[in-house]
């Protein structure tokens, strides 16, 4: 094997490169040794490689936390995993001694790092992650839909919680690969009516395509009146998969209805009226990341329930990557798919 690779490396400031990489190689008996066979990118990545940073990483580490490869070389530790196994990979790694991870909160670990943002990620041909954070999947499942088991997980994990009943009408706030896999998984948890608000229209259309019942563009529908109208008495669930949008949500969600709180924005900020949820008994829940959800998610890609991989626009090999990270940034992309 030779001693170096090729991966996407962040130096920091908006400053990245394709360049040769040591190989990883194993240094603990939980370590496993991955060979990269697909790795997406994520919002998250955008906002690390911004200008100034919309969230931290660590100069130095390979970017790509959704991906799916298979395993080399394990540890003299690991049991349950064997050389030519598939994985998806878990990337936030819990310490399982705070008082959060002991609260079964793990997904607010304090001691939380993550592979591809503060450790080396999947934007390579290889990796090394701890065999905790690895779920075998079958070699069956298209690689493309087996690379977004991680956002799935961060979705399902929202999606619980909004404990939707078949019939119910849902509205999804942004038509992204996130508001996107929402919907999904409301037709399949068999929802009624379902709305998409999205300002883009080549994600408007990406709403259209995937089945949504009404698609409303915020800039020049009155997407509460038209809500209403559909509805009669406003949505049963109201998902914000954009971070910024909990004032719309309660202009549209029914009284005794959910509102859902997904995407994450540290600098959203505004005046929110507290009489509205109390006096209308609304329901507002945050969510982030997620627990447990990987062997449901696994389990999901198997049965073929889900076709993710009609939320990839673009594939590209690695030495392209900048044009993935180009089209994400302008939003002419839903999933951009790399193979290393």
């Amino acid at each position: 094997m030779t001693a170096t690779m090729r991966a996407v490396v962040f130096h920091g400031e908006g400053r990245w490169g394709i360049e040769a990489a040591p190989m990883p190689r194993i240094a603990s008996d939980d370590d496993v040794l991955l060979k990269v066979e697909r790795a997406s990118i994520c919002g998250t990545d955008i906002h690390i490689l911004s200008t100034p940073p919309g969230h931290p990483a660590t100069p130095g580490s390979v970017l790509g936390h959704e991906y799916v490869a298979t395993v080399i070389e394990t540890g003299a530790g690991v049991e349950h995993l064997r050389a030519g196994d598939r994985v998806v990979i878990d990337p936030n790694i819990t310490c399982g001694l705070c008082a959060y991870c002991r609260l079964g909160m793990s997904n607010v670990c304090e001691r939380m790092t993550t592979l591809g943002i503060f450790r080396h990620g999947g934007l390579a041909e290889f990796n090394v992650a701890p065999a905790r954070s690895l779920h075998r999947i079958s070699p069956d499942v298209p690689p493309e839909r087996a690379t977004l088991a991680e956002p799935l997980s961060c979705v399902l994990h929202a999606f619980e919680k909004a404990k939707l009943i078949p019939g119910e009408s849902v509205v999804i706030l942004g038509a992204g690969p996130i508001g996107l896999m929402f919907l999904m998984l409301s037709r399949t948890a068999g929802a009624g009516k379902i709305f998409i608000v999205e300002p883009v229209e080549f994600r408007r259309r990406a709403g259209e395509s995937f089945g949504a019942d009404l698609v409303l563009n915020p800039e020049c529908d009155n997407v509460t009146e038209e809500i209403k109208l559909a509805t009669l008495i406003g949505a049963d669930v109201v998902i914000d998969a954009a971070g910024t949008l909990l004032n719309e949500a309660m202009k549209i969600v029914r009284p005794g209805g959910r509102i859902i709180l997904f995407g994450l924005n540290q600098h959203a900020s505004g005046e929110f009226n507290q009489y509205l949820p109390t006096r209308y008994e609304v329901t507002i829940l945050g969510s982030f990341i997620q627990r447990t959800e990987f062997p449901k998610v696994v389990r999901l890609l198997e049965a073929g329930n889900l076709t993710l991989e009609k939320l990839v626009t673009h594939r590209l090999g690695l030495s392209e990557i900048s044009e993935g990270f180009r089209a994400m940034r302008a939003g002419e992309a839903i999933k951009v798919v790399a193979t290393p």
